[in-house]
């Protein structure tokens, strides 16, 4: 593949005419491009520290600003718009269905100068566990989504990254295959874990600082990356960092020249795969101050991205029964108790009830069962035929009287 004309124009002697920010026109704080990397894919295949031994041959203080996922309105347009503003380049991994719903920003980041590479067509996680031929399918797809948003297969880097970082055997031969570089990255910042904008910025620069120069993973798809580019670019260049553009090698594009040593980063990695050095930083803290006080205006959540659950089951509105006056009783009944006013110190007028759970049962709540109701006192043998016939020894038969109570008909109790 090659590189588009625009880049053509741009190279001299293998170096790209950089954006400093004095040539950032309305914006003279701006950082810029410092320069353009140019890389040979056929020469190194794997890059990213996280991953692999070797990376980009960068000089002390400079990093590569990569976004995967997109594109994805409104956030990457407005990731765009923030590059434009400090006249910074970017290199992109486009997923391939994004590009076929968006395929105008797909051209809008082509036509800001960003270099464009690719990373699948599906965003599956499953790459260590395809077949050679599934795989295939997935970067092909991908890389012929892209194409046909831009309307140019040659205006596509040869730079592809994995999905999740899932690296395989399979698709790594696959990519060198076909002369494609697989990139990993250095370190992350995090953003795709939805932590504020702040923490975004801490955790980059923390990061950059410990490793000294590298490959910085962002998602140009998630709000809190959004907010916090604008913040992070300044803070790039309070301390010293500059941004550099990789682009592939062409014929009118040579490699950027380089030496063995320059493609391994300093230092041992660890078990962890960080770095190590004897010698300590003494970075400023980060200042994440810088982040925006007035974040772009963007659509609202949906309840499940927030922590809050989608209601279950059928829902019941309930309302404070009615009160009413007790019926006036009839001669000769017994005046019934007035109905207690429904209370109103129970929360709001109404509450919303599940209906779709069942009443707990009374000893779940501490509730003793009901039991039989007792029995009179057992009554001596033949007691109850004399008590038939009204003849009780010692008693005292009792005298008539008359009753009368509400709901009952009137009758002799003895």
């Amino acid at each position: 593949m090659r590189v588009g004309t625009l880049f053509g124009l741009l190279f001299v002697v293998g170096f790209a005419i950089p954006a400093h920010a004095g040539d950032c026109p309305g914006h003279p704080d701006a950082i810029g491009t410092s320069r353009a990397l140019v890389v040979d894919p056929t020469e190194h295949v794997r890059l990213g520290t996280m991953q692999y031994r070797e990376t980009l041959p960068l000089e002390d203080h400079e990093v590569v600003l990569t976004f995967d996922d997109g594109p994805l309105p409104p956030y990457t347009k407005r990731i765009l718009e923030v590059l434009a503003a400090q006249c910074v380049k970017a290199n992109y991994f486009l997923i391939g269905r994004m590009a076929q719903a968006y395929p105008e920003v797909v051209r809008e980041i082509h036509a800001a100068g960003h270099t464009i590479g690719t990373h699948s067509q599906t965003h599956p996680y499953t790459f260590p566990r395809m077949t050679l031929a599934k795989a295939q399918q997935e970067v092909d797809q991908g890389i012929a989504s892209v194409a046909a948003a831009l309307g140019d297969p040659a205006e596509i880097a040869p730079f592809f990254r994995i999905p999740g970082l899932s690296r395989s055997e399979v698709i790594e031969s696959y990519l060198a295959s076909r002369s494609i570089m697989t990139w990993s990255a250095d370190f992350p910042a995090d953003d795709w874990r939805h932590i504020s904008a702040s923490e975004v910025i801490h955790r980059a620069i923390t990061r950059l600082e410990a490793k000294g120069k590298g490959i910085l993973l962002l998602h140009d798809i998630q709000p809190a990356t959004v907010v916090a580019l604008p913040g992070l670019l300044r803070e790039l260049k309070r301390r010293g960092f500059r941004i550099v553009q990789v682009v592939p090698a062409s014929a009118t594009a040579p490699k950027t020249p380089t030496t063995p040593e320059q493609w391994v980063m300093n230092g041992a990695r660890d078990a962890k795969g960080d770095t190590t050095s004897d010698t300590k930083s003494t970075a400023p803290p980060v200042d994440i101050t810088t982040v925006d006080s007035v974040p772009p205006v963007l659509p609202p959540p949906r309840p499940k991205e927030i922590g809050v659950a989608e209601p279950l089951g059928p829902q019941f509105i309930l309302t404070p029964p009615a009160t009413r006056a007790p019926a006036r009783p009839k001669r000769g009944q017994i005046a019934l108790p007035p109905i207690a006013p429904s209370p109103h110190d129970l929360g709001p007028p109404t509450a919303v009830i599940d209906g779709g759970l069942p009443a707990p049962g009374a000893s779940k709540i501490g509730h003793q069962l009901d039991i039989a109701p007792a029995l009179a006192p057992a009554m001596p043998a033949g007691a109850a035929s004399n008590a038939s016939r009204g003849d009780v020894t010692g008693s005292t038969k009792p005298k008539t009287r008359r009753v009368t109570t509400a709901n009952m008909p009137k009758s002799k109790i003895r």
